[in-house]
């Protein structure tokens, strides 16, 4: 099954997730955010991606697509799964479809882009006058899911609406707003080329996600997951954690020495290995995390090495209590969790986002290191033995 999270996308899950409507054929549909009306006589300054997130993640969440796409730097958000509806079209009652579902996939996309819109300065007219960054990422992940390179009522050139039901029912592939039927807009006004390959100009090298080369050698590009790299190159604890986390699920043949902090071929190998054990295939299990994945592996996105000692105390006056394996603040856990496990104190197979009865245990023996005794060594941490384990494993204290 392909990802159902665009692989190194930016996850805002807004929940109230909705199943499609399955007899009709996979769509993808095509949006600019239009959130500014310039002219060529008049234009104006470019509204950020950061705006145009925190509009569909807050009073614009009745109205958001899955992904939010920033055409210059590739940027991209996703804001529903590939299989559920997302909400930026009309679908009114007197629709013969409920055009948001009408499809086995109906992925939508916002560019974020308004003709004339000025960015460093340059002015562009169209969106495919911008470097269209990441698109072939995009639309590889949109092609994993069905949905053909073909526009069944031609590809947008111009802001002219054109909406055929009978071919909306029974064609499936690409539709600009303007050809969805009672639906009253007609952007996006022009669309990348969908027979266009990884590399296009402006696509960075961290955000491509090519198809395996033909010599099945093994993939060779990173993608960022919560700020953090992974693929080949990436370097960091994270990297440690996901070959941990492979070797403890029997995914670890590949490796000759380590798991260690620099991603090599072996990791990736051993990720295709875990990668085809969830059923992926092709291109989707090439050995190269995507979200979904990571956090199906390790059940926590790690993060940037800093904790705050307010939510590890919360998560260890809570975790021990709630039902097992659960995470008050996983990611930050994790951190002190491999901490511990790295100075002796606890066993790797506990490292996992929850500070339960172990790591407590764990945390205790590390403040009675320190000195502490009795019930100072409670094993709920204070700030003055945070910061001595991050001291001496690498990570930062915050408050």
């Amino acid at each position: 099954m392909p990802e159902l999270w665009l692989p190194g996308a930016e996850i805002h899950d807004l929940g109230d997730h909705a199943p499609t409507d399955q007899q009709y054929p996979p769509k993808a549909i095509a949006h600019i955010t239009w959130d500014r009306n310039a002219t060529a006589a008049a234009p104006q300054d470019w509204c950020t991606y950061e705006d145009l997130v925190n509009y569909f993640t807050g009073s614009g969440a009745g109205d958001a697509p899955h992904l939010v796409w920033d055409p210059f730097s590739g940027r991209t958000a996703q804001l529903f799964p590939a299989d559920s509806r997302s909400k930026s079209l009309l679908s009114p009652t007197a629709s013969p479809t409920r055009t948001n579902r009408a499809g086995r996939v109906v992925i939508q996309i916002e560019a974020v882009f308004f003709p004339y819109c000025r960015y460093q300065g340059r002015i562009y007219p169209r969106l495919v006058d911008t470097p269209c960054a990441g698109w072939d990422r995009i639309h590889a992940w949109i092609a994993s899911w069905g949905v053909p390179d073909l526009w069944p009522m031609g590809r947008p050139a111009d802001f002219s609406g054109h909406r055929d039901e009978t071919v909306w029912e029974s064609v499936g592939g690409w539709y600009a707003h303007a050809h969805v039927p009672f639906n009253d807009h007609t952007d996006p006004g022009s669309w990348p080329d969908l027979t266009a390959g990884p590399g296009i100009p402006g696509s960075p090298p961290s955000q491509q996600h090519p198809a395996p080369p033909a010599d099945s050698s093994p993939a060779r590009y990173q993608v960022s997951i919560n700020g953090l790299a992974y693929g080949y190159g990436a370097h960091g604890y994270q990297v440690t954690a996901v070959g941990r986390a492979l070797v403890a699920r029997g995914y670890g043949a590949h490796y000759r020495s380590g798991p260690g902090p620099d991603w090599t071929d072996a990791d990736t190998e051993n990720y295709a290995d875990y990668q085809g054990s969830l059923g992926y295939s092709g291109q989707a299990a090439d050995g190269v995390p995507g979200e979904a994945s990571l956090n199906r592996l390790l059940g926590y996105l790690p993060g940037q090495r800093t904790v705050s000692v307010a939510h590890v105390v919360a998560a260890a006056q809570t975790d021990p209590g709630a039902e097992q394996g659960h995470r008050t603040y996983g990611a930050e856990v994790a951190l002190v969790e491999q901490a511990l496990a790295d100075e002796g104190l606890l066993d790797q197979r506990w490292v996992d986002g929850s500070f339960g009865t172990r790591t407590v245990s764990a945390y205790a023996a590390w403040q009675r290191r320190c000195g502490y005794q009795a019930g100072a060594a409670d094993g709920i941490p204070g700030q003055a033995s945070l910061d001595r384990l991050g001291s001496a494993q690498g990570f930062a204290v915050t408050d």
